[in-house]
């Protein structure tokens, strides 16, 4: 009889075994692989440094790169400089030293004959800022005109007719002193018309100072 039953049951095991490994498995949450869940969080915005006011007035102190004079540059001509000393608005350095500037000629006149005296005018008209961004700016312009000449002019000609007169007196009396006085101050005027005034010629490293003439925004 417990045969009968043994029997009976390791068939019912047997029959019964199959059915149980078709069914699904229930896996372990840790077991199952994350899925890539886009993330829905919004972005946030970056926002730009705010802008920092240059003020007009602000000095621009510059040393010359390329060379600048009266005789030799012309209107519109270009030049480079770079800041001798850091722009700071507030603590804050906004150019430092070194940084580029770009100006431009606006009238150079050679020293004249006798009345006219050499001038050079310039101003700036570029900043160079980070990463070498170009920025418009406008400044006051730097003027400068030459030394006056008149004090050695008047000693040329009056020179020139004392030395006339006396070839004249050697060569034809009363009459040719006159002559030589005439000549001679002729010729000494021919001298200073010849003789160019001062000129004003700035080289490279020369320190030239220029005012905003407006405000900009960095």
């Amino acid at each position: 009889m417990k045969r009968t039953i043994y029997t009976l049951s390791l068939a019912v095991l047997v029959a019964v075994l199959p059915g149980c490994s078709n069914e699904p498995t229930t896996a372990n949450a840790d077991s199952v692989p994350a899925r890539n869940i886009p993330d829905e969080t919004p972005a946030k915005k970056v926002e730009p440094p705010p802008k920092v006011n240059v003020p007009s007035g602000t000095k621009l102190r510059v040393a010359l790169l390329d060379p600048v004079s009266s005789d030799k540059s012309e209107a519109g001509d270009q030049f480079l400089a770079s800041l001798t000393d850091p722009v700071v608005v507030g603590g804050k350095t906004i150019f430092a030293k070194g940084t580029k500037v770009r100006g431009r000629v606006v009238d150079a006149n050679g020293s004249g004959r006798v009345k006219g005296r050499a001038m050079l005018e310039l101003t700036l008209t570029q900043i160079f800022g980070a990463e070498g961004k170009s920025i418009t700016i406008s400044t006051k312009p730097y003027m400068a005109v030459a030394e006056s000449t008149k004090k050695r002019d008047a000693g040329i000609i009056g020179g020139g007719a004392g030395v006339g007169a006396a070839i004249g007196a050697i060569a034809g009396g009363g009459k040719g002193a006159a002559i030589g006085a005439a000549v001679g101050g002729g010729a000494g005027t021919g001298t200073v018309l010849a003789t160019k005034g001062k000129e004003i010629r700035y080289g490279r490293e020369y320190p030239l100072s220029f005012t905003l003439a407006s405000s900009i925004q960095v």
